[in-house]
């Protein structure tokens, strides 16, 4: 027999504490929050840039949402499928730390590129974001996990602290990088993203001395030792002993459990590498498809009475699934004892239902972007402006206060090791302080102006060419059009022209009585300085096919204080909530009425798809030109937040209880790989929001994620009996 023993910490790490726990920590916690400020503060601008208008005061690439979302889908999807290599890559040859530094390193340049907003640069970013990932986001949890493998009681405090960050950096990354991007440009907010991940990785890697030989590159020598004692690959579980059976097969004592080695055959391991090259080529289909180079054959359609069944792409995937992954997963399941059979076929089953999770709770990404920027109420006035200001002005530094109070806990424990580490944090709450003050002051300075401006009258008509008459009055309705100045030449003595009040909000001092440019987007008029009006009359000479925005309007008075919410702005939400209900879920997953894995997950996806439901209601009846109280979509991100803290700790925490130490890598694959086409779904899906709101309607579109995770979820629940049976008294 051979024994593997637990190395000492002897290290800085555990001589300098913050909050209770190792100053290390909160590094981490700092590191991982500007990971995902810039991570979270790109994603949130990412479909609302694609599909704005190409010509106006802060354009985009005018996308249809279904382009966007193809593009989106294949992102997300790469994004959980790149850790699993990367997590191979830091375990064998980089060490955690390193790796993390090389993903950050990447990802900094990749949001540098996006940044520029050229077709090259933007492609290019995103598979430089994906890459990154694959490095960062599987090492930074290993990172804790060895630092506190001599201290398992304080390890579930550690990753509270540390998911804490997450949420933090998340939130001020779609506030900030979302305002920035909206208010001022688009590049600014890509730009910001790339900022703090830069700061955040010299932040990361000048506090190497804080950390020891934690994370550090692998010991070669010492896996030597271990291999040839053991034959046996140290697995992330501590392997006790190692045994002979009668048969001379390795067999793995693992907390007391033996388990028979299952290697890898060749046949596996060319299944596998065929089902990912399927994956990939999937994945990459839909933006190299959107550029005119498909890269899965027309032929593979199926075709019936000359009506496509199934587009080539499904049918590409399905041939993958049936003919490669498939037997792949029946091999290797197949060759384990009945328990571990069974509770590998569990979690399978719980992978399939986090696909419409994830397929539904990552429309924020996409479709309900749209919903927020086009068909929410966004324009606040007086009381209502007021009341908002207040509750964004608590949200925002109120998170801000504690974090800030955390930075000088870690400064007064750790600058006599790390100084010029906090040095560079210090810098990047500066930054945030700074980016919170000027936000603030902006909203609270931008008032509403009376405007005068000329207007096409014309009676409304439907799809058919019929007129629209009022339902309550029977009267004929109008359409309200401003005529911008290419308009004012072809217009017909016959036509209908009046001047009409309306309003526009600006943050700049206008003055009374002037004659002043604007626009008109997103259902309010915008006001176009000199510089944005040289930068429209550019577009318009890049796009000669579009006709002049531009519309001469005259300053009335003032009518008070005005606030336009941004559109990432919503976004905010998730995270928020997840810090104020957390701990309640918390205390009440460990309380006596925890309810099983399998219950928990039916009622995260009924929770969520109730937040859908209200979506639906609240969209009722929307037609084009109007737009729905804010209050929907405020609700509709509480409960799909309750939805997830119900949710969340199921699936991972199933993997490393049900798997055997030996397939744990295997498995945690297939649970990505669940999320990742949850995440690609999500994407496709979300884009079709335009196409069946023309078609059918806005809640028609909120419906189907309504009605598929609800059911989803019932059933899971109906299956929690059979689950029970297959975990085999696991909890």
């Amino acid at each position: 027999m051979a024994s593997v023993t637990k190395e000492g910490n002897s290290n800085e790490f555990f001589k300098s504490k913050v909050l209770g726990h190792p100053s290390g920590l909160f590094v981490l916690f700092f590191t991982e929050m500007w990971e995902r400020f810039s991570f979270y503060g790109m994603r949130v601008l990412l479909v609302n840039f694609l599909t704005m208008s190409i010509i106006g005061v802060n354009p985009g690439w005018d996308w249809t949402s279904e382009n966007a979302g193809t593009l989106f889908a294949t992102y997300a999807g790469l994004l959980y499928l790149t850790p699993i290599l990367g997590g191979v890559i830091a375990d064998k040859f980089l060490g955690y730390r390193n790796a993390v530094a090389i993903g950050a390193l990447i990802m900094t340049l990749g949001h540098g590129m996006m940044a520029l907003e050229t077709e090259f640069s933007m492609y290019g970013g995103l598979a430089l974001l994906v890459i990154g990932t694959g490095f960062f986001k599987p090492t930074m949890t290993s990172i804790i996990s060895e630092m506190y493998k001599d201290l398992p009681e304080k390890k579930d405090g550690a990753y509270t602290i540390f998911y804490m960050g997450v949420n933090a950096g998340a939130f001020f990354g779609m506030m900030l990088c979302g305002y920035l991007a909206e208010k001022i440009g688009w590049s600014w907010g890509f730009g910001l993203a790339g900022i703090f991940m830069m700061l955040g990785l010299l932040q990361f890697w000048f506090s190497k001395p804080l950390f020891g030989k934690i994370g550090a590159k692998p010991d070669k020598t010492a896996k030597e030792v271990v291999a040839s004692t053991s034959k046996v690959q140290p697995s992330n579980q501590e392997i006790d002993d190692v045994v002979l059976d009668d048969e001379g097969t390795n067999t793995v004592t693992v907390e007391g459990h033996s388990e028979k080695r299952n290697p890898f055959t060749m046949f596996d391991k060319i299944l596998t590498v065929l089902a990912s090259v399927f994956g990939v080529i999937y994945l990459l289909h839909g933006p190299f498809n959107i550029n005119g180079v498909p890269l899965i054959p027309d032929f593979l359609s199926i075709v019936v009475d000359g009506k496509e069944v199934l587009p080539a792409s499904i049918t590409f995937i399905l041939i993958g699934l049936i003919l490669f992954f498939l037997p792949l997963v029946i091999s290797r399941i197949s060759r384990y004892e009945r328990v571990l059979r069974h509770r590998m076929i569990a979690v399978i089953i719980f992978a399939f239902f986090t696909v419409f999770f994830w397929m539904s709770f990552e429309q924020g990404a996409t479709s309900l972007i749209i919903f927020a920027r086009d068909f929410t109420d966004r324009i606040l006035n007086g009381d209502a402006a007021t009341a908002f200001l207040i509750v964004d002005l608590l949200l925002t530094f109120i998170p801000l206060i504690i974090i800030t109070w955390v930075l000088v806990k870690l400064w007064k424990a750790s600058s006599h090791i790390i100084k010029l580490s906090n040095i560079i944090l210090a810098i990047c709450f500066l930054g945030v302080w700074s980016l919170a003050v000027w936000k603030t002051n902006r909203d609270l300075n931008t008032m509403s102006y009376q405007l005068e401006v000329t207007m096409k009258i014309d009676p409304a008509v439907d799809e058919e060419g019929n007129k629209v008459y009022d339902k309550k009055t029977g009267e004929l309705t109008y359409t309200e059009t401003p005529v911008t100045i290419a308009m004012e030449k072809n217009l017909k003595a016959s036509d209908s022209v009046v001047v009409l009040k309306k309003k526009i909000g600006e943050y700049k001092e206008l003055e009374v009585g002037s004659k002043i440019l604007t626009t008109y987007e997103l259902d309010a008029f915008r006001y176009v300085d000199d510089k944005k009006e040289q930068k429209i009359m550019t577009q318009l000479k890049e796009n000669p096919e579009e006709a002049s925005p531009l519309i001469i309007a005259k300053v009335g008075q003032i009518k008070g204080n005005e606030v336009e919410i941004t559109t990432s702005w919503f976004s905010i939400l998730n995270s928020f909530f997840i810090i104020a209900f957390a701990s309640l879920f918390s205390k009440w997953f460990e309380s006596k009425y925890n309810p099983s894995g399998a219950v928990k997950y039916g009622l995260g996806l009924i929770t969520m798809a109730f937040g859908f439901g209200i979506l639906a209601f609240g969209s009722a009846g929307l037609v084009d030109g109007t737009r729905v109280s804010l209050i929907w979509l405020v609700l509709a991100y509480l409960f799909h937040t309750l939805g997830e803290l119900s949710s969340s700790p199921v699936g991972l925490s199933y993997v490393s209880k049900l798997v055997p130490a030996r397939m744990i890598g295997f498995m945690f694959g297939m649970w990505y790989l669940a999320i990742a086409i949850g995440n690609y779904a999500a994407g496709a899906l979300g884009g079709l929001i335009e196409p069946i709101q023309e078609e059918y309607s806005m809640s028609t579109f909120f419906l189907i994620f309504t009605i598929v995770p609800a059911v989803a979820g019932v059933l899971i629940i109906f299956l929690n009996p059979l689950l029970k049976k297959l975990m085999h008294g696991v909890r």
